[in-house]
């Protein structure tokens, strides 16, 4: 008999039929009731058992974590909570769980760092199953945004000789040996004797590539791994994550902030028509854990609520020079209370500057346009007109309550004699970034793009607060178990 998913048998509308459920036992209580969950929903089943016509060494192997088989009649349930239950009639254990041995356990409520440690098996619970779940169906939420506008989707290449950012913080690809590597005369590896024959790393950025295709495409977006050498041990970085990364040739920034704003508006409604139970269970557990935390360390807002305000607002745009005429005559600044004080303009904001602009002062979402060029790459597009010293290009970011930056983009500088001349001062080699100089050479025109780091959009919408509760398995310093 063909099983039928738990999701499927609570949203039926038809009763006294005989079905199969399979899934994993999560709690079994007085011999009887069987919470039964297949991953399809966050809600159970009820699997009432006939114990007294089933085998006692039958009703010990149900455990929490056991793999079972049900057939049985669906019936209206008699108890609270839930529509509907199965009477089972045969019951078939498919795989046992020692439950001296199983970690996850309801009644230990383990702590968020205890799962970390079990990511194997932490998406057997509620929390990590609702997460998963939701990030499935915001990953679904980009591809439609981007299809439904025309975009093409980009494969760009993982292993890459180019360092988009210029940050240098790239793990290196090699096939080299590492107890006997190639040396050249003057006792620098010799990369001529490597794979590639070139030195190359793992991607911090399709970005660059991406450029090129949308100077032929049009519009084009780009989604995968991306990876950063980073030794950032904080609840915000991770060593491997995903990049959404959409190009546009003739757009401006104005168009750029128009694009990116519409987009997370749209992927973040996608999530709450389409994960209403996921998303209550985040908020009900969002709220417990906040009932520990002093007054004035708790969200305003619910999480269902402050989704929807991000809906309901227009983001602040705001220009980098105003952002620090405000953080410079801000209360936590003048009483030192910042641990980065803003003295003057050109400083690059830190996270604590970025949510009190947020959540303190505009109380939305803000973008941030027109940053100091020292501060930024080189491929965003020189300001015209802007006085010695104070030099601005056309960058923007999106900070949000909670997170701090989710979105980083520009437009990027299409003026080949400007291109060179930044790359020049920054001593970046013409030489291997040619290829991305022809884009500039054969047909240049006005193009923006911008990266959201998927991760930190899927923080935001389950109302997490640590990145590596947000993807199945974690990179990060010191820890790439599994």
């Amino acid at each position: 008999m063909k099983h039928t998913k738990v999701k499927d048998l609570l949203n039926s509308t038809t009763t006294l039929q005989e079905v199969n459920a399979k899934g994993w036992v999560r709690t079994f209580r007085n011999n009887q009731f069987i919470a039964l969950n297949d991953g399809s929903t966050i809600n159970n089943i009820q699997c009432v058992v006939d114990f007294e016509n089933t085998p006692d060494e039958t009703l010990k192997r149900i455990t929490t974590g056991a793999a079972i088989s049900v057939i049985g009649t669906l019936i209206e349930s008699k108890g609270a909570g839930q529509k509907y239950e199965i009477q089972v009639n045969k019951l078939e254990i498919l795989g046992d769980s020692d439950a001296e041995k199983f970690p996850i356990q309801p009644k230990n409520k383990p702590s968020l760092d205890f799962l970390r440690e079990n990511a194997h098996l932490r998406v057997r619970t509620n929390m990590f199953g609702a997460i998963m779940r939701v990030r499935s169906v915001l990953s679904f939420a980009v591809h439609n945004y981007f299809q439904q506008k025309g975009f093409v989707y980009v494969n760009t290449p993982i292993i890459t000789g180019s360092d988009a950012e210029g940050a240098g913080e790239m793990f290196k690809v090699t096939a080299l040996p590492f107890d006997n590597t190639p040396r050249t005369e003057d006792g620098k590896v010799n990369y001529k004797e490597d794979f590639f024959e070139k030195e190359t790393n793992l991607t911090v950025s399709g970005q660059l590539e991406g450029e090129t295709y949308a100077m032929a495409l049009g519009q084009i977006y780009t989604f995968g791994p991306t990876f950063r050498a980073e030794n950032s041990n904080t609840s915000r970085h991770l060593a491997e994550f995903w990049m959404i990364e959409p190009e546009v040739a003739f757009n401006d920034l104005d168009d750029n902030m128009d694009l990116a704003e519409d987009f997370i508006q749209y992927v973040i409604k996608y999530a709450l028509d389409n994960c209403q139970d996921d998303l209550k269970f985040l908020e009900g557990r969002l709220l417990d854990e906040e009932k520990s935390k002093p007054q004035a360390e708790r969200s305003e807002m619910a999480l269902l609520e402050k989704l929807n305000f991000v809906l309901e607002n227009n983001f602040k745009r705001v220009s980098y020079t105003e952002a620090i005429d405000i953080l410079r005559d801000s209360t936590p600044n003048k009483k030192k209370k910042f641990q980065y004080i803003i003295n003057e303009w050109g400083a690059d904001l830190q996270s604590e500057h970025e949510r009190y602009l947020v959540e303190k002062h505009f109380k939305c979402p803000v973008i941030l346009f027109d940053y100091p060029a020292n501060i930024k790459a080189f491929y965003m597009r020189l300001n015209d007109n802007t006085e010695p010293g104070r030099e601005t290009v056309r960058a923007m970011d999106i900070l949000f309550p909670g997170i701090g930056e989710i979105v980083g983009g520009s437009e990027r500088e299409e003026r080949y004699d400007v291109l060179i001349e930044k790359m020049k001062a920054l001593e970046i080699d013409e030489e291997e970034l040619s290829w991305y100089l022809d884009t500039r050479r054969f047909g240049s025109a006005t193009h923006a793009g911008f990266g959201l780091g998927f991760e930190r959009l899927v923080l935001f919408v389950t109302g997490m607060t640590n990145i590596r509760d947000v993807i199945p398995f974690p990179r990060t310093p010191g820890n790439a178990e599994f």
